[in-house]
């Protein structure tokens, strides 16, 4: 199947335009925000600090960094020079590498984890050619780490407010040109399931996030999308009784199994 399709490479474009104004300090200091820390508390049990680690669409590659001072041999890829040349300046020694998820350039059962953060969903032909070349690059026991955007009301009454209110569209702009959709967790897991892989884990996160674009109330003014503590409390009530509508992303974690 070929990838050059229009689509394809307007998101890559898009991405491309985001990642030359990224602050690598800015998306570092990011990880320590509650949400993302909620991500990584959940996967990070699952990985070998032994065994190289792939984060594929590592972006400027401020994962890599990060788990790589917490003693994990972490390796990124991500298809956008844009992103990982900054980063590359700064850190010349960082094993970052130029490559598209779809033809990853490393041997069949070479990691012991596959990370995948936001990445599958911006694919008009969908998500399984990336997560087959994850599977194939993964030792027998390896395990994928994925989030995907997931449906929710609060993005359905988000899309409704700037219909009723247009003046609203107008001055928040356009959000980028970029292929993106959302799976629900059952259509996620089936497509990680076909795959090859087993399931360990399948989790609602990011729900203070989804309140984000709602609202200036939810955003901390003087942060870098970071959310404020309304909706640190929205989440928090959300999520026990909402926990799939208002989640921003699923959370799958998997395994490649053993013959």
């Amino acid at each position: 199947m070929t990838l050059s399709t229009p689509t394809y490479q307007q998101t890559r474009q898009a991405w491309r335009d985001i990642w030359s104004g990224t602050e690598f300090d800015r998306e570092l200091t990011a990880l320590g925000y509650k949400r993302y820390q909620e991500v990584l508390n959940t996967y990070l049990p699952y990985l070998d600090k032994s065994i190289p680690t792939l984060e594929a669409g590592c972006g400027p590659g401020q994962v890599v960094y990060y788990l790589r001072q917490q003693g994990y041999n972490t390796v990124g890829l991500d298809y956008a020079p844009e992103a990982l040349k900054p980063t590359l300046i700064r850190f010349p020694t960082l094993p970052l590498h130029m490559g598209d998820v779809h033809h990853l350039p490393y041997p069949t059962d070479t990691f012991g984890g596959y990370l995948s953060f936001g990445v599958v969903e911006h694919f008009e032909h969908g998500p399984t050619l990336a997560l087959a070349e994850a599977y194939r690059v993964l030792r027998p026991g390896g395990k994928l780490v994925l989030t995907v955007p997931h449906p929710q009301i609060v993005e359905d009454l988000y899309k409704l407010v700037n219909r009723l209110f247009p003046s609203r569209q107008n001055r928040l702009g356009p959000r980028a040109e970029y292929y993106e959709r959302t799976y629900s967790h059952q259509e996620l897991t089936a497509i990680v399931q076909q795959v090859g892989f087993d399931i360990t884990l399948v989790k609602p996160v990011g729900h203070s996030y989804t309140f984000y674009g709602l609202h200036r109330f939810f955003r901390r003014a003087d942060g870098y999308y970071d959310t404020s503590p309304l909706a640190e409390f929205a989440a928090t009530l959300t999520r026990r009784v909402l926990p799939w509508s208002t989640a921003f992303a699923n959370m799958i974690i998997a395994e490649k199994p053993h013959k």
